[in-house]
């Protein structure tokens, strides 16, 4: 009698195909996404109750300055007393819609907000883009060297330009470089009259937007090299960098292979995160620079205060926090699989 098994009774465990989505991932990707999509229909829910809760008769603040008729007023009132129940179901059929008109310029609110899209789209994206590619950069020089002169200098440096004022820094470059000097616009987007649609009108923005993106840069760009300075000194103490060493690698092939892609995850989080946050106007900025965004469309809101307004800008705000949130949870998952598990 033969004491080895048959072969073919053994069974044999078959080991999960990589790069499926598995059980674990499926998880957390509903997980997050219906977190993300509860905090929404919170912060929706928060908008509809606190604008109905400030102080003061609302006809009157939403009629201030404004020269309406007897039966448009009774009409509002009648709209306003309606049952909170039917007010509340109104709104959240379409939180979005443009039924509600802004105070001051006595238009549909998402009518005055989104010509206002693209200016600080614009501002904020190419910000974010320079900031990122130049902190990044600075912070894997700085950390991977740590001690030398460039990290002594880069470090310094940037700890004084995180701790400035987004607002006084660039009332600053805008008195020296545009008032004093004249090499850069004053304020606004685009020159009087210049088409957009063409190469010149294209030029044209990009040198206004030279000091306002220059300025937004700056400051985050501190930010995310002081981040991604830690991170790479964390991971430089890790064993399997020091295991890759103890094989022979260049010390370039170490940093670039295995260093720098773990020391990228918090770095990641904190650009889509801010991206979120920045996404609300950059308000100090487009204010300083005259730039007709939404930062500066808030400014006008609050001067009023024009609450329909307002509230819908509260609403996007708080809107593109929580989507941002949600991308770099689910990139953080993606790049990172220790999260998923």
């Amino acid at each position: 009698m033969s004491v080895l098994p048959d072969i073919a009774t053994v069974p044999v465990r078959e080991h999960p195909r990589t790069g499926t989505w598995s059980s674990p991932t499926l998880r957390y990707v509903v997980g997050r996404v219906l977190s993300a999509f509860g905090t929404l229909v919170f912060v929706v829910l928060f908008n509809f109750f606190l604008f109905r809760v400030m102080p003061g008769d609302p006809i009157s603040l939403y009629t201030r300055g404004r020269a309406m008729d007897q039966d448009q007023l009774r009409a509002l009132r009648s709209q306003l007393n309606a049952p909170l129940g039917q007010q509340l179901l109104e709104y959240l059929t379409n939180p979005f819609a443009g039924g509600v008109d802004s105070i001051r310029f006595n238009e549909p609110v998402w009518e005055v907000i989104s010509p206002r899209v693209p200016a600080t789209l614009l501002l904020v994206g190419t910000a974010t883009v320079i900031a990122t590619l130049v902190g990044v950069w600075l912070g894997i020089r700085s950390g991977w060297n740590r001690g030398g002169r460039f990290d002594k200098v880069s470090t310094s440096t940037t700890l004084v330009l995180y701790s400035m004022p987004e607002f006084w820094f660039g009332m600053i470059i805008l008195i020296v470089f545009s008032v004093q000097l004249g090499w850069f616009p004053v304020g606004g987007l685009s020159t009087p009259g210049t088409d957009l649609g063409t190469p010149a009108g294209w030029l044209d923005v990009a040198w206004h937007l030279v000091l306002p993106v220059t300025t937004l840069a700056v400051i985050y760009f501190a930010e995310y090299s002081l981040i991604m300075r830690a991170s790479i000194l964390e991971e430089r103490s890790q064993e399997y960098v020091q295991t890759a060493r103890a094989k022979g690698l260049m010390d370039s092939v170490v940093r670039r292979r295995h260093a720098v892609p773990n020391a990228l995850l918090p770095t990641m989080t904190l650009v889509f995160l801010n991206l979120g946050f920045v996404i609300g106007g950059a308000i100090t900025i487009e204010y300083v620079f005259s730039i007709d965004g939404l930062g500066s469309l808030t400014v006008v809101a609050l001067q009023g205060p024009d609450v329909p307004l307002l509230q819908a800008l509260f609403l996007l705000f708080s809107a593109a926090v929580i989507v941002a949130n949600l991308v770099a949870d689910l990139l953080y998952g993606w790049f990172d699989p220790r999260v998923r598990t």
